[in-house]
């Protein structure tokens, strides 16, 4: 479908098979990302690898971000960051626990998710102090920003509104903010650079290829724009599907019921899920496909922008189109999926339907060159912490809420948490006696 979205053609995706068009036949003209006025500011003038034009810069900084944090090896060897963050996790459920009082789910999710990312990304804890919730707010502010609506992005000619209008303003007050924050990181790993006992993190790695560049040159905008880039995406991908996840859950008793059941089956011993037992639980993989099949972290997608004129089905789609996946829409499908509206995770039991770009009916992390780098970090941490969640404590409803009460609605934005606080009454039932 063709919008012309103010002065800005727009094609709409909505099928599996042009879905397929655009990011495997085509993937080489569709590429690019549109510019966007709130990227611009935020990313450092797009210097990201998310909303980032395709260059050679981005192709560079892509490769950079995947060897040094986000390949296979990468997260694997993450493997006790993860644990021991799970198991914080679990603690401090354990603790807001003991009153028998609803549990701000969703608040304890986000602050888990990044605290995570902090760890692996910088090597440091930045709970002390507040910084932690300090990321959180920039990170939240950031996605308003980049999902809100602009009319410059879809006026060009109109951009002089924005002194009425005072969207800059607050963008670049939260780039700046940002670039306090980074800065002082940037500075304390520089001021250890020549300890060479010191662990070396994506930091350091980022700050060495700015004086002995392997290719290209780093500047120090560009740090921080991978680095905001890593902290924002990272954060809200594994966080916002842990919270469908476990809105989900509560609310389908035969699938927790199941799930328990496997878990607590595999976890004999009291404790909590290690990793080396995430490859006996299929069913929890399966779980987690179907909360990405219903509530992908970005419905629409991040948006391309076509290279150079295409043809398309007989259809002529000229250079400069901006172009939206609408990832909800294809997962949710009737001519693909059986009863999509659903939560039914035993629709991924027997076959082979993934996420990793190939299944064009099913492409939460998108496909093609612009794929998501971040998705096997992603769904390691969720993996761990879900499983830990439904191993460690049985989860209801606050007193007096039906399942049919509990709100479903997606906040509008670039990604899609619940617009209402998930609070849940976590009981614990004794698998973490050695905590």
């Amino acid at each position: 479908m063709l919008l012309h979205l103010g002065q800005v053609p727009t094609l709409i995706v909505s099928s599996a098979e042009m879905a397929r068009e655009i990011m495997r036949t085509h993937d080489h003209i569709f590429a690019s990302r549109p510019s966007m006025k709130a990227a611009k500011i935020i990313f450092f003038d797009r210097m990201d690898i998310g909303l980032a034009p395709y260059c050679e810069y981005w192709r560079y900084a892509r490769k950079l971000c995947i060897v040094h944090l986000l390949s296979n090896k990468k997260v694997q060897s993450f493997r006790l960051a993860r644990e021991e963050e799970v198991a914080f996790l679990i603690r401090n459920i354990s603790r807001a626990s003991l009153t028998s009082d609803p549990v701000n789910v969703s608040e304890i999710l986000h602050i888990f998710a990044n605290d995570m990312l902090c760890r692996v990304v910088s090597g440091k804890f930045f709970r002390e102090g507040g910084r932690n919730k300090l990321f959180r707010e920039l990170i939240r502010e950031s996605s308003v920003l980049l999902g809100e609506f602009r009319l410059e992005d879809y006026f060009p000619s109109l951009a002089w509104t924005d002194v009425f209008l005072g969207f800059s303003v607050r963008a670049r007050r939260n780039a700046e903010r940002w670039s306090a924050v980074l800065d002082d990181v940037i500075k304390k790993h520089a001021d250890q650079a020549k300890d060479e006992k010191q662990e070396k993190d994506f930091v350091d790695v980022l700050l060495s290829l700015q004086k002995d560049p392997v290719d290209l040159a780093l500047t120090k905008e560009d740090i921080k724009a991978l680095l905001v880039d890593m902290f924002a995406a990272g954060t809200d991908t594994s966080y916002i599907v842990l919270e469908w996840a476990m809105a989900e859950l509560v609310r389908n008793s035969q699938v927790m019921k199941k799930l328990q059941d496997e878990i607590r089956g595999i976890a004999i011993r009291k404790g909590l899920v290690k990793e080396e037992d995430l490859s006996k639980l299929s069913y929890l993989k399966d779980v987690i496909k179907e909360v990405l099949r219903l509530h992908p972290p970005a419905p629409l997608l991040v948006p391309r922008e076509s290279m150079d004129n295409c043809r398309i089905e007989g259809y002529e789609i000229p250079q400069r189109t901006r172009v939206i996946v609408n990832g909800w829409a294809i997962g949710r499908d009737p001519k693909v999926w059986e009863a999509p509206e659903e939560f039914r995770p035993e629709r991924f039991m027997g076959n082979q339907i993934d996420f990793k770009g190939n299944d064009f009916q099913f492409i939460p992390f998108g496909s093609g060159r612009r794929i998501c780098p971040g998705m096997n970090f992603a769904i390691s941490t969720v993996e761990l912490a879900l499983a830990n969640l439904i191993q460690c404590f049985d989860w209801e409803l606050p007193h007096g809420m039906a399942r049919e009460d509990l709100d479903m609605v997606e906040a509008p934005g670039l990604t899609s948490p619940i617009k209402q606080r998930l609070h849940l009454v976590a009981k614990p039932c004794g698998y973490y006696e050695d905590l």
